[in-house]
């Protein structure tokens, strides 16, 4: 049996792993928000010095990566791994930030669940005794993500009141064995889940049910119960969102309601910055992890808290042929260190 798994689908890492430093990157809407004092780096200009969006989205992680590793005064080829992802297509984002760095590099694709994957998965690797510093990353853009999953933004479409604001920020957390102020105390891995949400414009709704799933089964099988968190932090349902999730759990008798946030919820002023119902993107999660959650957990703000990166798997094809919309989340527990 497998000796470091907890009940169906959660794992502890098998020696204490903790996340040691960490960087935020945030565009200018975001600076603009509610938690841009919190970034390491903000820009006012949306290109970022560079000639594409996508361009642009390379240049934030690499933003991102770099002030990391001068936090945590380490070079490139201290890193033994980064596991990284976008949501441009073939993760070009990730690719090319790590090009010619020298730094091993697995990419991944969990839409907007990426920051809770990557930890997920570096959690593993250090846990396990297969690298000592493992970076977890992700990124996104608001024009590059609107030009490739909806419409390019001069055709000028109108965005529905379930619409969502793509994060233009980018994550990045060092994760390691070397004791620090928060630990990786446990995570569980989502299963893909479907309840036939075909609106491209309401992923909130579409991801609600991947979020409930992934929490009740980490709940379930670390026999824990919303009380023993500070908070409950789901990466990007936006308010249609949460709504959905907070009705799922009272259906099945999960009192959630005082403990639950969302970072789509978080990142933005609903009052001054209309975005809708939220932020979203991979950007959104991991900016707010980087910034204000970790943050408050190192300063003992925070005790013990659940990270649920919540990902909508569709793609252009899949939403002109109009089929459902799948989700999935994964859940990380986080606790302040010693």
């Amino acid at each position: 049996m497998a000796k470091n798994k907890l009940g169906s689908h959660t794992f502890h890492p098998g020696q204490p792993v903790y996340i040691s430093t960490w960087a935020a990157v945030g565009g200018k809407k975001e600076a603009e928000g509610p938690l841009g004092h919190g970034f390491d780096i903000r820009s006012m200009d949306t290109r970022f010095g560079e000639k594409t969006w996508e361009q642009a989205e390379k240049k934030m992680q690499q933003l991102a990566l770099y002030k990391l590793l001068d936090k945590a005064r380490l070079h490139a080829n201290d890193i033994d791994l980064v596991f990284s992802g976008d949501l441009l297509n073939q993760c070009i984002g990730s690719s090319f930030t790590l090009r010619n760095t020298g730094i091993p590099h697995l990419g991944l694709y969990g839409a907007c669940s990426t920051m809770a994957q990557s930890l997920l998965l570096a959690a593993m690797a250090v846990g396990g005794g297969y690298a000592d510093r493992v970076v977890a990353m992700t990124s996104s853009h608001f024009a590059g993500s609107e030009r490739q999953y909806r419409f390019p933004l001069g055709y000028g479409g109108q965005r529905t009141p379930t619409a969502q604001w793509t994060v233009t920020g980018s994550g990045a957390a060092l994760v390691t064995a070397e004791r620090s102020s928060v630990v990786i105390e446990s995570a569980t891995v989502g299963t893909v889940t479907d309840l036939g949400i075909t609106d491209a414009n309401n992923m909130g709704a579409a991801m609600a049910p991947a979020a409930f799933h992934t929490i009740r089964t980490h709940l379930e099988d670390t026999k824990t119960t919303p009380n023993d968190y500070d908070l409950i932090v789901t990466g990007d349902l936006g308010t249609i969102g949460v709504e959905a999730l907070m009705g799922l759990c009272r259906e099945d008798g999960i009192a959630i309601g005082g403990k639950l946030t969302d970072c789509g919820n978080l990142i933005y002023d609903p009052i001054r910055q209309d975005v809708h119902a939220g932020g979203s993107g991979c950007g959104c999660s991991a900016v707010v992890l980087c910034s204000e959650l970790l943050n408050k957990l190192q300063a003992g703000k925070l005790k013990k808290i659940l990270f649920c990166g919540t990902g909508a798997l569709l793609s252009p094809t899949s939403t002109q042929q109009s089929l459902p919309i799948p989700g999935i989340c994964h859940v990380i527990a986080l606790e302040m260190g010693g």
